[in-house]
């Protein structure tokens, strides 16, 4: 590792895709024994549904919570048995990744957090059928721009629009109602938006419209133990480490209805020396984002970490 500080992402929901962990189970023992993990946990075949789908029914949120993580935390198990024992200088996770990063730092047990994340999905998609919604992203504008026309947008509307994921500089995803959001989005275009991505999601995540889903989620947190991290947890509310596992808690809830402040989560690990950063989790979505954010930060997705070619499934 050469003494550069490391710190392991965790991706999250979007990443999934049918054929996530196949080949990271066959190639690596550990990794199967954690899907089978999550099939009991769970009480359901978890891992036909990464390895074989269907598409349209991993997707369904509440499957790809769940799914999303036991990938995640099968290969963080292959990469500590096969490549580096030794743990991160800090961990982090975008939006559901952060219940990966909190199981890789020991501060909830990998069974809580599979029906946790489970739980999470199906209280989304139900806050999303009683408060329909959207989310888009917006490409080539600062995070300051998008917000003043998010702004603008409620105001002109009478309806919620704001900043979802500030996912690196020139990429910032944005959430609210329909008809907000239209009218953010003719302001983007208007302000110079380079492109617009209507994202494939019918909840309005990160945004006041899951605010029934975080009241709900606060009850199911109450039944779960959670633990002082053994590693730094880099929070997407606050985009520091956060050590109180009540204040973790209840950053947790937050997030529901909070922005991911994800380019200022891996800033701050720059700024505290991290020199390299490895994506743990199915597909490169946040390595892509890293190039964004600091391209002289080394960056690795699990996949070249472990010699495995994916790009046949």
């Amino acid at each position: 590792m050469n003494g550069q500080l490391s710190a392991y992402l965790f991706p999250g929901q979007g990443s999934q895709y049918v054929g996530m962990g196949r080949l990271l189970a066959e190639t690596f023992p550990v990794a199967g024994m954690t899907f089978d993990q999550a099939d009991n946990a769970l009480g359901i075949d978890l891992t036909a549904l990464c390895f074989e789908g269907p598409a349209e029914v991993l997707n369904d949120t509440f499957n790809a919570q769940p799914a999303l993580v036991a990938t995640s935390i099968a290969a963080l198990r292959a990469l500590q048995n096969h490549w580096d024992s030794s743990p991160p200088a800090y961990v982090a996770g975008h939006s559901l990744g952060e219940f990966s990063a909190l199981i890789a730092a020991g501060a909830l047990s990998f069974e809580d957090g599979i029906r946790l994340v489970r739980e999470r999905g199906r209280l989304m998609k139900e806050a999303g059928d009683q408060n329909p919604g959207g989310m888009v992203a917006l490409l080539g504008l600062q995070i300051a721009t998008v917000k003043q026309l998010c702004d603008e947008a409620s105001a002109a509307t009478g309806e919620y629009v704001g900043v979802a994921n500030d996912n690196c500089p020139g990429q910032v995803v944005i959430s609210g109602t329909l008809a907000a959001l239209q009218e953010a989005v003719s302001r983007a275009q208007s302000a110079g938006a380079k492109r617009v991505v209507q994202l494939a999601v019918s909840i309005a995540s990160h945004s006041p419209l899951m605010a029934d889903a975080a009241e709900e989620f606060r009850q199911a947190l109450e039944g779960v133990a959670l633990r002082t991290p053994l590693i730094p947890v880099v929070v997407n509310v606050e985009a520091r480490p956060l050590n109180d596992p009540q204040e973790i808690r209840q950053a947790l809830i937050h997030q529901l209805t909070s922005p991911v402040r994800w380019t200022e989560s891996v800033q701050w690990m720059i700024d505290h020396d991290t020199k390299r950063f490895v994506e743990v989790g199915p597909q490169q979505v946040l390595t892509g984002l890293m190039k964004r954010i600091d391209r002289s930060a080394e960056r690795l997705s699990v996949d070249q970490v472990l010699g495995l070619d994916t790009s046949a499934q």
